[in-house]
């Protein structure tokens, strides 16, 4: 997992970040839906099929089934002493025994170790190719799962896939022919025993399928009930200090509290479930090995003549069905200890499904100027007739919108809440892809860029640009290739953040921006965008909502300093800023001026 960043990453870092930076979506995935179509062919097909782990299965099998030599090697062996044979005349016999008991251990361990190792590479595999998938996703969409949500399946249920490959595949393939084979070396010698193994044998899967039914729902609440307490928490936690300004401390604790006690509740219920599920196996396993050595015994003191094959069994026979019949219920047994893995497993694997198969994807766009052009100027943005619904709402927020900013032109996108202003911007940037219509970002010569090049030479700030706990000049640069002093230092210039760099010294900032302002947090995310010297856009949405005026003021001088010479598109309610703009849009009364 470390090639690609974590989802929470992604979410947590907030639009401010510019769209070039080396940890932006450009870098984790270059075509949205080339990720989404790999993701879909590899994990439905490989989780159920090609993860079968063939080769662990098989060696499990094979060390069950060694089980037989050995138990005919001690059953006859037995029936030699009875014979009056000396011991030492059973050299060879207890020589055969110990190796294929050490053959059968060595060949058991190998076949649990290799299925573990493999169902941690595939685990590996799935949250790489969930994460990527994630990340094709646009972060405005409103049904994306929330952080905690994310954590809880990834980091957490997704855990369940082990030992469902590790140990339920491995023993449903043994309980499959292990009981079969065993059956067919009784046969031979009682039909009678084979009889009341054959009517114990099947009974047991049939129950655990009935029960396992109720176990998937069970692990299924479960782990909903896991992923809503962890968003839940998490989502207080990011605003504990507003819940303190509330007084909603004590409220938020009752809900906490009453969020674990349904989680408890759940788990509780999956536990009742695996142990009523192990009770039904050994009940039914005890009463045929009981019945089983019941007849053996009777016949062989000859009170029970008939369920052999004419001749009365001998003593070794009759060891040797006495030592298979508790082997027979083995595999049935272990499959029903590892019969919750199989539910939790499912649930987990689906969980991953959810994530991967919801949400808006990002937009792509193809154009003839790649990555790799020299020309840095700012860049025009043409919208034709585009179209655009959120998921789930009937109303559409834009139907055939046209829009044509010339490079170099600051444009303020005004209008009233909900008039899609924000949507707008995110729909410039590409961070989710139109209903009709086209997005074309264009260089200086009027030709489109490609996908990469328009995410490489646009800044983004947001609203609430998300700040990490460290220094200021961390938040600035992001781990950027790069990103130097000397380019920091110019970043910091040009938000007038200068001199809150020298107070703040070595001093760290706290996680959520604690330590600074509302207003340095804003030309923070200014700075951010600054650091990027290849913009020629910048997208600001509502980078003055809340401030007060001395504070919107500076804010907006640090915005025009990062956009000259470059395309800037603000959304925005601020009319102070907007009269800064060449050109106003109204949204919703559809004009211009």
């Amino acid at each position: 997992m470390a090639t690609i960043p974590s989802p929470l990453h992604l979410q947590r870092r907030g639009p401010d970040v510019p769209l070039h930076s080396s940890e932006s979506l450009r870098a984790v995935v270059p075509v949205a839906s080339e990720t989404n179509a790999a993701y879909h062919t590899t994990m439905k097909s490989e989780r159920r099929h090609a993860a079968a782990i063939t080769l662990p299965a098989f060696l499990q099998i094979l060390a069950a089934l060694l089980w037989l030599p050995q138990a005919g090697l001690l059953a006859y062996a037995v029936g030699k002493i009875a014979e009056g044979a000396e011991i030492r005349d059973l050299v060879v016999i207890s020589g055969l025994i110990f190796l294929v008991g050490l053959a059968r251990t060595i060949i058991e361990a190998s076949g649990h170790r290799i299925a573990f190792k493999a169902a941690r590479t595939f685990l590996s595999r799935c949250r790489r190719e969930a994460t990527a998938a994630l990340a094709t996703s646009s972060p405005i969409d409103s049904s994306r799962a929330t952080s905690g949500l994310v954590a809880c399946v990834i980091g957490e249920q997704a855990e369940a896939i082990v030992p469902y490959l590790a140990r339920y595949k491995p023993t449903r393939a043994k309980s499959a022919v292990v009981p079969l084979t065993i059956l067919a070396c009784i046969l031979p010698l009682s039909w009678l025993a084979a009889l009341i193994l054959l009517f114990a044998g099947p009974i047991i899967p049939v129950f655990m399928a009935l029960i396992g039914w109720r176990a998937k729902a069970a692990s299924e609440a479960q782990l909903s009930q896991a992923g809503s307490m962890n968003g839940f928490l998490l989502d207080r936690l990011r605003g504990l200090r507003s819940i303190r300004t509330l007084g909603a401390v004590d409220l938020t604790a009752k809900r906490l509290r009453a969020d674990a006690d349904s989680l408890s509740a759940r788990t509780m219920a999956v536990l009742r479930i695996a142990f009523l599920s192990s009770a039904v196996l050994e009940l039914f396993a005890a009463i045929g090995v009981a019945m089983t050595a019941v007849y053996i015994g009777f016949h062989l003191l000859g009170a029970l003549e008939f369920g052999a094959w004419g001749a009365k069994l001998s003593l070794s026979q009759g060891l040797f069905i006495l030592l298979l019949a508790p082997a027979f219920f083995d595999p049935l047994r272990e499959l029903s200890a590892v019969w919750h893995d199989k539910a939790a497993g499912d649930a987990a694997i689906e969980a991953l499904d959810r994530l991967a198969n919801s949400g808006v994807p990002l937009a792509t766009q193809t154009g003839s100027v790649s990555l790799g052009s020299e020309n840095a100027g700012p860049l025009a943005v043409h919208v034709e007739q585009l179209g655009f619904s959120h998921i789930g709402s009937s109303d559409p927020v834009f139907t055939a919108l046209d829009l044509s900013i010339a490079p170099g032109e600051h444009v303020a996108i005004i209008g009233s809440s909900g008039s899609g202003k924000s949507t707008l911007l995110a729909l410039l940037a590409g961070l989710c892809a139109p209903a009709s219509g086209a997005v074309r970002i264009a260089d200086t010569a009027g030709k489109p860029l490609c996908l990469e090049a328009v995410r490489t030479r646009t800044g983004w700030i947001g609203q609430t640009p998300h700040i990490f706990a460290g220094s200021l000049s961390a938040n600035v640069s992001l781990k950027r290739t790069g990103v130097g002093v000397d380019e920091i230092s110019t970043a910091l210039n040009i938000a007038s953040l200068s001199g809150v760099a020298t107070a703040q010294g070595h001093r760290p900032i706290g996680d959520g921006g604690s330590g600074i302002s509302g207003g340095e947090a804003l030309r923070l995310a200014v700075a951010r965008a600054a650091v990027n010297t290849q913009a020629g856009l910048i997208l600001a949405d509502e980078p003055t909502a809340h401030l007060d005026h001395g504070t919107a003021a500076e804010v907006t001088e640090s915005l025009l300093a990062l956009a000259a010479g470059k395309t800037l598109i603000i959304a925005t309610h601020d009319p102070v800023l907007a009269t800064r703009m060449d050109r106003i849009i109204r949204l919703d009364a559809e004009e211009q001026s």
